[in-house]
């Protein structure tokens, strides 16, 4: 028995509502299209300078082009931003055409990519719904996940396959541009990391935070085993996390050479619209071993990912 005065919050009679009847910011009607470079766009690529980005640019699509080749791990740490702006086409693309092989989310990103396959639109407008109370009230995105993430941790398998498997196995009518569906029926791995209390599904009635936590463990053990096979010239890229993905990869780096692997020999990169610490140090910095390099490009994700989609498609080769 507790010895506060305080008890925890209860989450009866929490009214929620259907996730159809939701205004939200993004639609699926103004995602990203797959551009498709032809030769003139190697010459674009072959004009960027010699000099700081633009000798990183080049840099790291020539170590992109070795991974691939050599078929390494080439693993994408992604914030949710990445999906609420409309990327998911894109990386999509990059997934079939085997330039990712695996990939890491938060836990805010597995809500807009159940949003978007179930709803074909996500991101509401949090200023207006937190007035009254309504902001995280959709029905759907609370239920069906956390009965995904209870039916996985029963089962024995990790949040993000929890989650990627419902999706494939659902008739949403936008399915097609789910990341974890494409990824679950391409044989993708994705690791998701939550923090307790940091999203929507977290006070619906039917979250289980035993499940919860279960799933999202076995996931960060999960992507230990990733980030082990990154070594001979493997490549992470964080996307858009500025805490959570950073963190956990650091982590996980720590426990594979605890356990005496060696992983010396990969890089790093990172894309956002601003310099943070701990993408910087976290990715770029404290992982690398000796004469190795991260990366820090810093734009727009909606411009610098299909920019980066568009660039590695331009490379000559059999199946770039």
């Amino acid at each position: 028995m507790s010895q506060y005065k305080y008890k925890p919050f209860s989450y009866n009679d929490l009214k929620t509502y259907p996730l159809k009847e939701r205004d939200s910011k993004v639609n699926v009607q103004n995602f990203s299209k797959i551009a498709a470079p032809d030769k003139k766009f190697e010459d674009f690529i072959d004009s960027f300078p010699d000099i700081l980005a633009g000798k990183d640019w080049k840099d790291f699509l020539s170590l992109m082009k070795e991974a691939k080749k050599k078929e390494k791990a080439i693993m994408m740490g992604l914030g949710a931003h990445v999906i609420k702006v409309g990327l998911n086409p894109v990386i999509i693309d990059l997934m079939e055409r085997n330039w990712v092989t695996s990939i890491s989310l938060n836990g805010a990103g597995i809500i807009h990519d159940f949003e978007v396959a179930f709803a074909g639109k996500t991101s509401e407008d949090v200023s207006s719904q937190i007035e009254g109370g309504r902001f995280g009230m959709a029905r759907e995105t609370g239920e069906m996940l956390n009965k995904a993430i209870k039916n996985g941790g029963e089962e024995g398998i990790g949040l993000g396959e929890a989650v990627g498997r419902m999706i494939a196995y659902s008739r949403f009518p936008f399915k097609g541009m789910s990341l974890l569906s494409t990824a679950y029926n391409r044989n993708i791995p994705v690791t998701v990391h939550t923090a307790v209390g940091t999203d929507i599904i977290h006070y619906h009635p039917s979250v289980n935070g035993e499940m919860l936590g279960k799933t999202s463990l076995q996931d960060f053990f999960l992507l230990c085993s990733l980030v082990q096979d990154l070594e001979g010239g493997g490549i992470y890229i964080n996307v858009g996390s500025a805490v959570i993905l950073p963190e956990v990869f650091l982590k996980a780096v720590t426990l594979v050479r605890n356990k005496g692997k060696h992983l010396e020999k990969f890089s790093t990169a990172v894309f956002d619209f601003i310099h943070h610490y701990r993408p910087f140090q976290n990715v770029t910095r404290r992982p690398l071993g000796e004469n190795q390099k991260g990366f820090y490009f810093i734009g727009h994700h909606e411009i610098m990912i299909p920019l980066l989609a568009a660039c590695l498609k331009a490379f000559p080769g059999k199946g770039s």
